[in-house]
């Protein structure tokens, strides 16, 4: 009973929260699913949520504005063939459920039996926990959060006179689940998450640059010590300092060395969508039907992991009630999969990743990334640097684009650096990385031996949804990648 037990916690969770409140359970469930295969239809799933959210802001010493809220509500899917039908409300009851579940069902013809039976009871399947069930929102005081972020902002302040401006966000979330399926499974999962994110203004000689810092995860807030919290001061005014020495950045083609940790974001955007599921069954992306050929350098290994113990990204269940998975991507260069929601598994005939995700009960699911990484080579990353002739280090990344179809990159480089003779020499600003995701991975030349994940910032939008992800990478060496700036 053991691994089923944290799963039986989180269904007892999930009912007192989504179901008994409102005079439901499971019988009520089997009756709404019943409902929708009175049409001819393959397969049907609910999706309660309970959600709770809180932020606080700080600007100029003062926490300005602070904001709490509740969401909660169901979805109701049906699914026949390729098309799917989808119904939601934020009043959760039987009458609610009976009138989402007539919606849906219209999608399928009617007057026959459905070709696939609902099952006869709905029973919880065990997987593994990750993360614990406590609620972040709840963790601290009202007055301790707002004492954290002035905390924070005076360690900025105090690590260089030159900071002129701090502006900090804390952020935790208490979200609950439950899914329920047509073919017998129901699952709960119970999913706290924090962040906090540092943004540093510093400025000499009349010169404002700035710099950020953050992190967190599947946790709740005492996971920011001060220790931690300096760290992010540091990391943020250090990185403005950097920034108010930056001369204006060269445009040309050019050696680029990626540090390790967040650059993965532009694995992320230009590779990871690439090699999700709808996109290849649709043959909208660049790596649609290559399956088995190689599509990245040699020792190029890119995974996808929502298994990882407290990681921003990580889910014990997918939106889907599937367990999520390491799912290798790209195994030496040669790719080996997609990521997978169930709908795109079945009509690919392949494996189901657990990578179903929606950003609500008010959306559908889609397949989306958790933390997706390139693994680390053997490389000394200091070797790496002292290899290149002359090129670019670039350490952070800010926003970027990407047209999937092709791959085609731009990215903006918030902290980068001119490598002259094997050495990091001046700081850049104003540097933008221009490529294709698919050709970079095939002029990868050298990879580090110090593979790290990002420090739990990433989000990821999709289709006008977003998610939290994780990225991370090893130090790469890349050949031939167009530098955009504005310096000779």
């Amino acid at each position: 009973m053991k691994p089923t037990e944290p799963c039986l916690e989180r269904l007892a969770t999930a009912r007192a929260l989504l179901l008994q409140p409102f005079g439901l359970d499971e019988s009520n469930l089997q009756r709404t699913l019943a409902s929708v295969f009175e049409h001819r239809t393959d397969y049907a799933d609910l999706y309660f949520q309970y959600t709770r959210s809180e932020s606080y802001s700080l600007e100029e010493g003062i926490v300005k504005s602070g904001s709490f809220g509740i969401d909660q509500g169901v979805g109701v899917r049906a699914v026949a063939g390729d098309k799917t039908a989808f119904s939601y409300s934020d009043d959760i009851s039987q009458e609610a459920l009976l009138q989402a579940a007539h919606t849906v069902r219209s999608i399928a013809r009617s007057g026959s039996a459905g070709r696939v039976k609902v099952a006869s009871q709905l029973a919880p399947r065990s997987h593994q926990p990750l993360y614990g069930t406590d609620d972040p929102v709840a963790s601290l005081s009202a007055a301790d959060k707002v004492q954290m972020l002035e905390r924070l902002e005076k360690m900025a302040r105090a690590r260089d006179a030159r900071v002129r401006q701090v502006m900090a966000t804390l952020a935790s979330e208490y979200d609950v689940i439950l899914v329920a399926r047509s073919d017998g499974l129901i699952a709960a999962d119970v999913r706290p998450l924090v962040r906090i994110s540092l943004t540093v203004i510093a400025e000499q000689d009349g010169r404002r640059e700035q710099g950020f810092a953050g992190g967190g995860g599947r946790d709740d807030l005492a996971m920011f010590t001060d220790e931690r919290l300096d760290q992010y001061a540091r990391q943020a005014v250090d990185m403005a300092l950097v920034n108010l020495q930056a001369r204006s950045a060269p445009a040309g083609q050019m050696t680029v060395v990626l540090g390790p940790g967040w650059p993965g974001i532009l694995l992320h955007e230009a590779v990871g969508h690439g090699l999700e599921g709808d996109f290849n069954r649709k043959g909208s992306s660049a790596f649609a039907g290559r399956i088995g050929k190689r599509v990245a350098a040699r020792g190029v290994t890119v995974v996808d992991d929502g298994t990882i113990p407290g990681r921003r990204g990580s889910l014990a269940i997918d939106d889907e009630g599937n367990a999520t998975s390491r799912t290798v991507l790209i195994e030496d260069g040669i790719l080996r999969g997609y990521m997978q929601d169930s709908l795109n598994a079945r009509l690919m005939k392949g494996a189901l990743t657990g990578n179903g995700r929606r950003e609500s009960f008010a959306s559908l699911p889609m397949p989306r990334m958790t933390n997706t990484f390139m693994l680390a080579g053997e490389a000394d990353p200091a070797e790496i640097v002292r290899s290149v002739k002359k090129g670019v280090y670039a350490t952070n990344f800010g926003g970027g684009q990407v047209d999937i179809t092709n791959g085609k990159f731009v990215f903006s480089m918030a902290e980068a650096y001119l490598i002259e003779d094997g050495q990091i020499g001046a700081p850049i600003k104003g540097a933008t990385l221009i490529g294709n995701g698919p050709d970079a991975l095939t002029r990868v030349s050298m990879i580090g031996n110090d593979m790290r994940m990002d420090a739990g910032i990433g989000t990821c939008g999709k289709d006008g949804q977003s998610v939290p992800v994780g990225v991370g990478q090893p130090t790469l060496r890349i050949e031939g990648l167009t530098v955009g700036g504005t310096g000779g």
